[in-house]
């Protein structure tokens, strides 16, 4: 059995004047929203063997602010920067783990999550995949290179206002 924890990442701050897309960071609400979902994937016992986390700062800054428990191997990669959903999904093949957390961006995170269930998650903000959602779906395989489309069950879906507000 492996599970992939695929996570968009957390809001981001547009008036930083990072000056690139990729360089921007997260702001006030984004920090306090990866801070909870970590928080919810420890508690629920959802710990990553493995992460693959794109290149973009904002995406590291969520990675950083989960405060994950062990010591996952982390690969930040430029090819998960606002990757679509057959990036995604080599990408997936190829790691290694049983638990992988996956890092990304919108709308390729969106997509990606459509891509991969055999059934939607029953909740309204599923399709639309906000900043920091999180889907938890588990396969009934046992390498990560068989993993096919339209194969995996979902077990949690959450976006940060339900462990914010």
């Amino acid at each position: 059995m492996k599970q992939l924890i695929l996570m968009r990442h957390a809001k981001s701050d547009w008036s930083a004047g990072s000056g690139s897309d990729i360089a921007r960071p997260l702001n006030a609400r984004g920090r306090k929203s990866a801070a909870a979902v970590g928080a919810w994937l420890r508690e629920g016992g959802f710990t990553p063997d493995a992460v693959l986390c794109s290149a973009a700062t904002r995406t590291q800054e969520t990675l950083e602010r989960l405060s994950l428990p062990g010591k996952p191997q982390i690969t930040v990669t430029r090819d998960l920067y606002l990757a679509e959903p057959m990036v995604m999904l080599a990408m997936l093949q190829a790691a290694e783990g049983d638990s992988v957390l996956m890092l990304g961006h919108n709308p390729g995170s969106a997509a990606f999550a459509e891509t991969l269930l055999e059934t939607a998650p029953q909740h309204p903000d599923f399709h639309r995949f906000p900043t920091c959602a999180t889907l938890v779906a588990r396969f009934d395989i046992t390498e990560w290179a068989v993993l096919t489309p339209g194969t995996g069950t979902p077990q949690q879906f959450i976006v940060p206002r339900e462990l914010t507000d």
